[in-house]
């Protein structure tokens, strides 16, 4: 699913309140967090991601490692932290991608 502008703001909304599950450190990113994030974006499908102040790596250079090897796709970056979005592949778990759907 492409997001449309009123798409990304209703999300930017949802996540207002929303802390920051994953981080970025030192370790840099690899295949193994983007597995996990993966994961747990099936289950919440909205998620923000901090980048720490030791990462070796920046901002823009997380957004795309993120959208290259995976259909996540970033819906803000606000300094150093990501909202992240994904539809569920689980029916049952879809409540926020169907909302948005119907935006």
């Amino acid at each position: 699913m492409q997001l449309r502008g009123k798409q990304k703001r209703f999300l930017r909304a949802r996540a207002n309140h929303l802390q920051p599950l994953f981080a970025v450190g030192k370790e840099g990113l690899s295949d193994n967090w983007l597995a996990q994030l993966d994961g747990a974006l099936d289950r919440r499908e909205l998620i923000k991601v901090n980048i720490l102040q030791n990462a070796d790596v920046t901002t823009d250079e997380v957004k795309s490692f993120i959208e290259d090897q995976t259909d996540i796709q970033v819906v803000q970056t606000i300094g150093r932290v990501l909202v992240l979005f994904k539809v569920s592949s689980k029916e049952n778990l879809r409540q926020l991608s169907d909302q948005v759907a119907r935006i």
